[in-house]
C-alpha cells in the first residue's frame, strides 16, 4: 500500500471514531473524488440516441446538433470536420488530409475512406532542404479533406453541405472563443506567418497575437464556405439532385474557381501548386485492412496509412503473450507491448509506400508465419535495439522488396517532424459509426493561408511523411501521395459493433491506439479509464527508417515505482513525461450490458456527448 492509501484509510478510521452515523452514510455515497481506487477523472458519457466524442468541445455540439435535427454519422462527421478547422485550424482543415472508417449498419459492411492529396507535379526529388518541405510556399500536398467531406455525403450522407456545415460558418464569420492550445500554435509559428500578409490577417488580427478566450473571427474561411454551399444551393435551383449539387461544389474546389484562386496564388508567389493538381485529385473508397485479435474482428485504413498495418501488425505480434494473464501492472507486459512497437515500426518504415505506386505486401505482413519470425524477436527479459525489415513471405513480399533499395546510407540524418492532428468518433440512433483521424500534418500544416480562402494546406511532403533517404520509396516526389499514421479503429465481435477509437500525437498514433486498445480488449477497462491510463511512446534518433536507430522510450509519470525500475533493468532507455502527454484519444464503447457509451482524453480540449 502507498503512503498517499495508508494515509487515506488512516484518515477514513479515524472519521469513522467522532465522525456521526449520517455523516458517514454522506461520504460512502459520495466518495473522496481524488481517491486511491478513482481510475478516472471524467466520466463515460452515455448517449442510447447518438454520441459523438471530438477533439474540441464546439465540435462535438456540431456534430450532436447534426445529430438531433435528424442527420445520420456521416452527416454529423462533416459538421466536426468544418467545426474543428474553425476552432483548431492548426490541427485540421478543409486543405488537410485524413482517413476515415465507417460502418454502415444497413449493410453491415465496413468502408474505409482516404481522403489525402499528393505532392505537386512540379516537386523535382532533391530541389528542396528539409524546412523547404516542412513549412512555407515550397511544401504541402493537394487538400484531400475537404473531397472526402463530400464522398461522405454522397455515399452515405443524408443532409445537405448547408446543412451541415451551417455550425462552422456560425462560429467562423460570428466568432468564438480562441482555445489556448490554438494560441500557443499561433505564436510557435509567429514568424512564419509575417512573411504572409495572407496568414498574418487571418492569424495576428491587426498584428497582434492573440489571447485565450478572445473572440476571433474567420471571414475569409467563411466565406469559402458560403460558396461552396452556394454552388450547391444553386445547383438544387437548377434541378440537380443531391448526389449533382454536392458535386457542384467538389467541382468549385478542385476545378472551378476556387481552384484557381488557389493556383494563382502560389504562381504569384513562386510555389509549386497548378491547377492541375488540384484536378487530378479523387478520393479513394476502399476495403478497410482487417484483422482477428483474440475473437475481435479490427478494421482500420490502407495504406497511405501506415498506422492501420501498424496496429494490427502489433497486436498481432503480441497476442502470442498471456497480456490478460499479466494485467497492465506487469511491467512484462508493457515490456512486450514496447518491442512489439518497434517490430511493427520497422517493417511499416520499409514497405509502406502509396499503394497506386508500388506493391506493399499487407497479406504477406499479417500471414501468420511471418508474424511468428518478427515475434520470435521478442525477448521476455531484455530490450531489444531498432531492428531491420523482415522479408514477407508470398508473391507481394517479393515484389515489395524491390520498391526501394535503401540502405540506410545518406548524408541526411533527418529527425521526423512533429505532427498536428485531431480525431473523432460518432455512433448515431441507427447505429451507424464513424471513426475519424484528420490532420494539417505539422501545426498549421504549411503555414501559409493560401490568399483569400482562409486554407492552409497540410504539409505532407515533411520527414515523416517522406523519407530523408533518396533511394527510399517515400521521398518527397512529384505527384506521389506521402504516408500517415492517422488510421482510426473499428472493433467488430460476432458480426456487432464493440469499439470505434482514433487519436492524434504523429509518430505515437499508432501506438496509442495500440495501448488503448489492449486496455480494453486484454486487460478489460471501460473506455474512460483505457483512455485515461498512463502510456508509453517509443522514439527514433534520427527515425524509424534507419535500422540500429537510437531508442528513447517515454513513459507518462503515473507508472509504478516497480513497472519504472523493471524497465529499466530489462534495458530500456527510459525517460519519463507529463502525467498527461501522450496522444488524445477519443472512442466509443459497447460493453458487455450492451449499453454504448463515450470517452474524451483529458490530454487535450476533447469532449464527449450524447443524448
Amino acid at each position: 500500500m502507498s503512503a498517499f492509501s495508508r494515509f487515506i484509510a488512516l484518515a477514513v478510521v479515524v472519521s469513522l471514531q467522532v465522525t456521526p452515523i449520517h455523516v458517514v452514510a454522506q461520504e460512502n455515497a459520495y466518495p473522496l473524488q481524488m481517491s486511491g481506487t478513482r481510475v478516472s477523472h471524467r466520466p463515460e458519457v452515455p448517449g442510447p440516441n447518438g454520441l459523438v466524442t471530438a477533439g474540441h468541445p464546439l465540435a462535438s455540439m456540431a456534430g450532436l446538433r447534426i445529430l438531433m435535427a435528424g442527420g445520420n454519422a456521416a452527416d454529423a462527421s462533416v459538421a466536426v470536420l468544418a467545426t474543428l478547422n474553425v476552432v483548431r485550424p492548426q490541427m485540421s482543415g478543409a486543405g488537410g488530409n485524413g482517413f476515415f472508417t465507417y460502418y454502415d449498419k444497413i449493410s453491415n459492411k465496413l468502408y474505409a475512406l482516404s481522403a489525402t492529396g499528393a505532392a505537386p507535379f512540379a516537386l523535382d526529388p532533391g530541389m528542396l532542404d528539409s524546412e523547404e518541405l516542412n513549412k512555407g510556399i515550397k511544401a504541402g500536398v493537394v487538400p484531400g479533406l475537404f473531397g472526402g467531406w463530400i464522398a461522405l455525403l454522397q455515399k452515405f450522407g443524408t443532409l445537405s453541405l448547408a446543412e451541415v456545415l451551417a455550425p462552422a460558418i456560425g462560429y467562423a464569420r460570428d466568432g468564438h472563443p480562441i482555445e489556448a492550445s490554438v494560441v500557443r500554435s499561433i505564436e510557435s509559428s509567429e514568424t512564419l506567418f509575417r512573411e504572409f500578409p495572407s496568414s498574418s490577417e487571418m492569424f495576428l488580427p491587426e498584428g497582434q497575437l492573440p489571447q485565450s478566450g478572445e473572440k476571433v473571427v474567420y471571414s475569409d474561411l467563411a466565406r469559402t464556405f458560403e460558396r461552396l454551399v452556394a454552388a450547391e444551393q444553386k445547383a438544387l435551383a437548377a434541378g440537380a439532385n443531391r448526389s449533382e449539387a454536392l458535386q457542384a461544389a467538389f467541382v468549385l474546389f478542385y476545378r472551378g474557381a476556387i481552384a484557381k484562386e488557389m493556383a494563382d496564388f502560389y504562381g504569384d508567389n513562386a510555389g509549386l501548386f497548378t491547377l492541375e493538381d488540384f484536378a487530378a485529385y479523387e478520393p479513394l473508397w476502399s476495403a478497410p485492412i482487417h484483422a482477428s485479435y483474440r475473437g475481435y474482428d479490427i478494421y482500420t485504413s490502407p495504406p497511405t496509412s501506415r498506422g492501420g498495418l501498424e496496429v494490427l501488425m502489433q497486436l498481432k505480434l503480441v497476442e502470442g503473450f498471456d497480456l490478460p494473464s499479466m494485467g497492465w501492472t506487469d511491467p512484462l507486459s508493457q515490456h512486450v507491448m514496447i518491442e512489439a512497437v518497434k517490430v511493427a515500426k520497422a517493417d511499416i518504415y520499409k514497405y509502406v509506400a502509396d499503394p497506386r505506386l508500388y506493391e506493399v505486401p499487407v497479406a504477406g505482413m499479417l500471414e501468420s508465419d511471418y508474424l511468428g519470425e518478427r515475434r520470435a524477436l521478442i525477448s521476455k527479459t531484455r530490450a531489444m535495439g531498432f531492428p531491420g525489415p523482415g522479408v514477407p513471405q508470398g508473391d507481394a513480399g517479393a515484389k515489395a522488396v524491390a520498391l526501394s533499395s535503401f540502405t540506410g546510407l545518406s548524408s541526411q540524418e533527418e529527425a521526423s517532424v512533429p505532427g498536428s492532428t485531431t480525431s473523432f468518433s460518432i455512433r448515431d440512433k441507427n447505429g451507424n459509426v464513424m471513426a475519424a483521424t484528420p490532420t494539417h500534418g505539422g501545426a498549421f500544416g504549411t503555414g501559409v493561408v493560401v490568399g483569400g480562402t482562409g486554407l492552409t494546406f497540410n504539409n505532407g511532403t515533411r520527414v515523416g511523411s517522406t523519407s530523408p533517404y533518396p533511394d527510399h520509396a517515400n521521398y518527397a516526389r512529384g505527384g506521389q501521395v506521402p504516408i500517415l499514421n492517422n488510421s482510426p479503429i473499428i472493433v467488430m465481435k460476432d458480426g456487432e459493433f464493440v469499439m470505434a477509437l482514433g487519436t492524434p500525437g504523429g509518430e505515437t498514433i499508432g501506438q496509442t491506439q495500440f495501448q488503448v486498445l489492449v486496455n480494453v480488449l486484454d486487460f478489460g477497462m471501460p473506455v474512460q479509464a483505457a483512455i485515461e491510463a498512463p502510456r508509453f511512446s517509443v522514439f527514433a534518433e534520427p527515425n524509424f527508417y534507419k535500422e540500429g536507430s537510437q531508442i528513447t522510450l517515454r513513459f507518462e509519470d503515473r507508472l509504478t515505482q516497480q513497472q519504472f525500475d523493471d524497465l529499466k533493468d530489462l534495458g530500456h532507455d527510459l525517460r519519463l513525461a507529463p502525467s498527461f502527454s501522450l496522444g488524445s484519444i477519443q472512442a466509443i464503447l459497447k460493453n458487455d450490458m450492451g449499453t454504448v457509451t463515450a470517452g474524451a482524453d483529458p490530454r487535450r480540449a476533447a469532449q464527449a456527448v450524447g443524448w
